[in-house]
């Protein structure tokens, strides 16, 4: 038996990072969690406490350097944490070391750290906490003239905390830009814990993420995890926190809408199926997902379409084009649009409203038109895990899904980017083309993929007009469409 094997974790509770850190921080240890302005640091160790309690039964101290308890207390509320109702309750105590203004003659000088250990170790027994955090040490440490003090001193704070079987959350800041980890840069290499949390300004948006940098002796997951802070809910690490297998797979089928469409993929989609489809502006990707959504209204079922491109009245308008009436739907309780420009919210927030939306909603089929528009909301890697988080959540709902995408622009029409990248997440992949010809431009529709059922491998002419798509004979002049791994 390794090691690794020895050293018991902590469950944080915190919402998908315990699948980060395989299953939580290093058990009577210290972690340091360190992050620049605005990345979460007060967040992660207010919610390390509060889930302690909350979810495990384990009390907990706070010992704050800055903040008052006061101004604690107020920000957990937002998060629906009753920390007031803790403290009568005697599961959460404060040890309040924080400056005050008629204070500020003697801050000047090194801190008495063994009076500030007596008082954490008295609030541990009073209460019998088994959690501790220090939010955050950055301000105290700054008073030592010089590196190796403030080492000495961080090495007994932290063997007195395990001495006292606490497993600690010591929180610290960090310059955005800076070579290290930590302000003082120190810090990682006392403590045998380091998560940092980062606030990452990419192309022009806030983008927060976190990485376990080490765990001495114990395993975790390596690289960045993206997650966002929601209210009454906290920290929200995407995708690990929705990475659940179903049971089973649907067998049943349910149609797209357009009945040509239906009998290239072999009778309709599985109803846990998800569908992309990709094709230039105006090859009719909305027209196929108002198609779906007609299909879900004429069969009882809700439909919840996102319009990224569009605004509500503009998708009605285009609705109106081709005989579906979004308000004659939307007044029977079968759909729910939710129209909006993808810059309103970032990839994160944009997933949580989604998740909130289908939580209360219950609908039985999903459109997003178009998936291409929150490709400005962030890098490749932040739409794919926002994809892997959706998709696992619509499987699990056996939501049937359709998503739509552009191509890249310029040159040969091809699958875009982010759509190479999700083939592993979709079960079915339309291509929808335009082809120039004499006189004319031409559309057609390919079946790329299909998983678990014949489809139709033809290149199929298509006619848009006023009552619709219609999907005609193949093309025989056009080759079919060639897939890697189909």
């Amino acid at each position: 038996m390794t090691e690794r094997d020895l050293i018991d974790k902590v469950p944080t509770g915190i919402t998908g990072f315990d699948p980060v850190a395989l299953g939580g921080l290093p058990a009577g240890r210290s972690t340091l969690v360190v992050g620049s302005t605005g990345s979460g640091k007060t967040v992660f160790a207010v919610e390390y406490l509060a889930r302690g309690i909350s979810r495990f039964q384990q009390p907990g101290v706070f010992v704050t350097f800055e903040e008052r308890p006061a101004a604690v207390r107020r920000n957990a509320e937002s998060l629906g944490f009753p920390i007031a109702q803790w403290e009568n309750a005697h599961t959460w105590a404060f040890v309040d070391v924080s400056e005050r203004a008629e204070d500020e003659a003697v801050t000047v000088g090194v801190y008495n750290f063994a009076a500030l250990v007596a008082r954490i170790e008295s609030a541990v027994r009073r209460i019998g906490a088994t959690r501790v955090v220090l939010d955050s040490i950055g301000a105290v440490f700054a008073r030592y003239p010089d590196i190796g003090t403030i080492r000495t001193e961080l090495v007994r704070l932290s063997a007195a905390l395990d001495r006292m079987g606490v497993t600690t959350v010591i929180t610290s800041e960090r310059r955005e830009n800076q070579d290290g980890l930590s302000k003082l840069g120190v810090e990682e290499f006392v403590l045998d814990n380091v998560v940092v949390l980062r606030n990452v300004l990419h192309q022009e948006r806030r983008r927060r993420t976190v990485e376990v940098v080490k765990f001495r002796g114990a395993a975790h997951r390596c690289g960045e995890w993206l997650f966002t802070i929601a209210e009454e809910e906290g920290m929200v690490v995407i995708p690990l926190a929705f990475l659940e297998h179903r049971e089973r797979a649907s067998g049943l089928r349910v149609s797209s809408g357009n009945e040509g469409l239906d009998a290239m993929c072999g009778g309709g989609f599985y109803r846990d199926s998800i569908i992309l489809v990709t094709g230039p502006t105006g090859a009719g990707k909305t027209l196929l997902s108002l198609g779906f959504a007609d299909a879900a209204f004429r069969a009882g079922q809700r439909c919840l379409f996102y319009s990224f491109d569009e605004t509500r009245q503009q998708l009605a308008r285009s609705a109106h084009g081709w005989g579906f009436d979004l308000d004659v739907m939307e007044d029977a309780g079968l759909l729910r649009v939710e129209a909006e420009y993808a810059e309103v919210a970032s990839l994160e927030d944009h997933f949580l409203k989604m998740r909130k939306a289908i939580a209360e909603w219950k609908p039985q089929r999903m459109v997003v038109d178009t998936v291409s528009a929150l490709e400005r909301m962030g890098p490749t890697r932040s739409l794919l895990d926002f994809m892997i988080a959706l998709g696992t959540l619509l499987r699990q709902h056996e939501i049937t899904s359709l998503l739509t995408s552009i191509p890249t622009r310029g040159g040969e029409v091809r699958t875009p980017q982010v759509a190479l990248e999700l083939t592993g997440l979709t079960d079915v992949t339309i291509m929808l083309r335009d082809l120039e010809g004499p006189g004319e431009i031409r559309r057609a529709v390919s079946v790329l993929q299909m998983r678990g059922s014949a489809h139709d491998s033809a290149i199929r002419r298509v006619r848009i007009d006023e009552r619709g798509m219609h999907i005609g004979e193949p093309l025989p002049e056009l080759s079919r469409v060639f897939v890697p791994g189909t």
